[in-house]
């Protein structure tokens, strides 16, 4: 699909993107209406998510450079651990603060990938992303909210 912003997400990439909330949504929505006992869990499962998804956001930097090695460049390679790292130490604090540094950390990997998106000639990726990133952070919030009440 292409658009003034370049190509963007095919239908495909679309639907797997949007169906990719599910998990986001569906958990932080059980931690306001399961019982008590299962909160803990819950939110260790949207953690779980929420860093393997923050993870996968880094690893497209490496493709993007494996796709176009002209643009390789030191910065793009390290940041693309860096959400891998910090999921990781998230994961290390459990739900609260965990979630809260996953929400934090999403939004950290849309402001990248603003910039990076347009040096590589994808922006048209990132109205998809904006919404992913708004659904995604707010469920880490509202679940991690859910674990402390």
């Amino acid at each position: 699909m292409s658009s003034a912003n370049g190509p963007g997400p095919s239908v495909l990439a679309k639907s797997l993107g949007y169906a990719g909330l599910i998990p986001f949504v569906g958990l932080a929505l059980a931690q306001w209406t399961l019982a008590p006992a299962h909160r803990t869990f819950i939110g260790l499962a949207l953690l779980g998510y929420g860093a393997t998804i923050a993870s996968f956001l880094g690893a497209i930097h490496w493709g993007l450079v494996m796709r176009d090695a002209s643009r390789a460049s030191f910065r793009f390679l390290v940041w693309g651990v860096v959400p891998s790292l910090v999921a990781w130490i998230a994961l290390l604090t459990g739900p609260v603060p965990g979630l809260l540094v996953i929400a934090g950390l999403l939004w950290a990997c849309f402001a990248v990938d603003r910039w990076i998106y347009a040096r590589f000639q994808v922006p048209g990726w990132l109205s998809m992303r904006l919404s992913l990133t708004l659904v995604a952070s707010a469920s880490c919030v509202v679940g991690e909210m859910g674990v402390l009440r």
